[in-house]
């Protein structure tokens, strides 16, 4: 097999354009999958080795964060405040209900307002000011 590095090429370029994490594409028996740090070519479906799955699982529960998490319900970029120079949404320590905005997600030109899930204390702000969120992830974290 031959692989064809245009091909690669071209959607490494998606990745940075789009801020992707990963890419794929299927054409008859060959898939080719661009990630960031992964690049991986095959012809056959990949199985994962009990010992691999185990130790991916030991791994996700030692990262798993106390308390409720709020997390993104799209993708796009968050941002804490209305605008730049104006008050954060919520802070560290500082007590929300629910219902309250807690941040902002930009997509495609649109601020969707967050809402807390929730009552309760802010525990942790898992995004920077301006950063790129994936639907699902967690951006707050509440006592």
């Amino acid at each position: 097999m031959k692989i064809d590095k245009k091909i690669i090429k071209e959607l490494s370029d998606y990745l940075k354009e789009f801020n992707l994490t990963e890419i794929e594409i299927t054409e008859k028996d060959t898939k080719i999958k661009v990630s960031k740090n992964n690049v991986s070519i095959s012809n056959q479906p990949q199985a994962i080795s009990p010992s691999t799955a185990t130790s991916s699982v030991t791994t996700q529960a030692q990262n798993v964060k106390s308390g409720t998490e709020i997390t993104s319900p799209i993708i796009g970029t968050a941002y804490h405040a209305p605008e730049p120079s104006a008050k954060k949404f919520v802070e560290v320590g500082k007590k929300i209900k629910k219902g309250d905005t807690i941040m902002i997600v930009e997509a495609m030109k649109t601020m969707n307002h967050v809402p807390s899930t929730t009552d309760g204390i802010v525990k942790e702000i898992c995004v920077e000011d301006g950063q790129p969120v994936e639907f699902g992830q967690t951006i707050i974290i509440l006592e």
